[in-house]
């Protein structure tokens, strides 16, 4: 995967959608509280821990939260640049953890769905923590995204050809610093030495652009947020009010 792809050439781009405009319809979230409790029965996680603190990076990329065994496996592709992402992440995180998740029925897992250069630069810093730290910064990615995007919606077109002229290998972490990711992440557990290591990363670089390439073609998906329940595409399913009931159902 060349960097500069996503890293420079598309930067313009990171507000410019989820994808399918029919698969992002805006005020699509729904409220997360809403629907019937799941009726699933607990299943009792390792001695010690709930199942909400166990995580794990799957062999498909992915980071999950659960039971490894659960009956139900619920896969979200999205993208930390999407609004709509944003949206069903503040609509339905908590009742996915506290509600499914902790019951040990249903594991949760997240895989990178890359949209953009800034996408693809806060995705590697989410990730490169790992999986026991990775949900803390994916939530923090979604909570705060207008506000670290910003920067990134005021780079120069001077400032961009200056990035597309670095070497390649230092294209993602002067992307990621013209947008002030360092300072941003800095905060959050990732000093400057460790910012330049995540960026630099070949091997996370690819894992990000196979996970793409999986959704798109494994999955046929068009948009994001897509989900998969137990190797399922769920068509047509975009949000939190839709998706529901379609664990509801597996669950029974």
């Amino acid at each position: 995967m060349r960097i500069s792809a996503f890293s420079v050439a598309v930067v313009a781009l990171v507000l410019a959608g989820c994808g399918d405009d029919k698969a992002a319809a805006p005020g699509a979230a729904g409220d997360a509280t809403a629907g019937a409790t799941s009726g699933a029965a607990v299943v009792p996680p390792p001695a010690g821990s709930n199942w909400t603190e166990v995580t794990a990076m799957t062999p498909e990329g992915g980071f999950r939260m659960g039971n490894p065994d659960a009956k139900v496996k619920l896969v979200e592709f999205a993208s930390l640049t999407c609004p709509h992402c944003k949206d069903f992440h503040e609509a339905a995180s908590e009742t996915i953890k506290n509600r499914y998740v902790a019951s040990g029925e249903v594991s949760y897992e997240f895989r990178n769905f890359v949209l953009n250069g800034p996408d693809y630069a806060a995705s590697l810093l989410a990730r490169c923590q790992g999986p026991q730290a990775f949900f803390g910064l994916l939530g923090a990615f979604f909570n705060d995204q207008a506000n670290w995007l910003e920067p990134f919606t005021k780079l120069t077109p001077e400032q961009q050809a200056a990035l597309s002229a670095l070497p390649q290998e230092q294209q993602m972490a002067g992307l990621a610093a013209a947008g002030e990711l360092d300072g941003y992440v800095r905060t959050r557990g990732i000093p400057k030495a460790k910012f330049d290591q995540c960026l630099a990363d070949e091997a996370a670089i690819k894992t990000l652009a196979d996970l793409r390439t999986q959704a798109t073609d494994k999955y046929k998906l068009t948009g994001t947020p897509g989900f998969v329940i137990n190797e399922q595409t769920q068509e047509g399913v975009f949000d939190w009010k839709t998706l529901e009931p379609k664990l509801q159902a597996a669950l029974q």
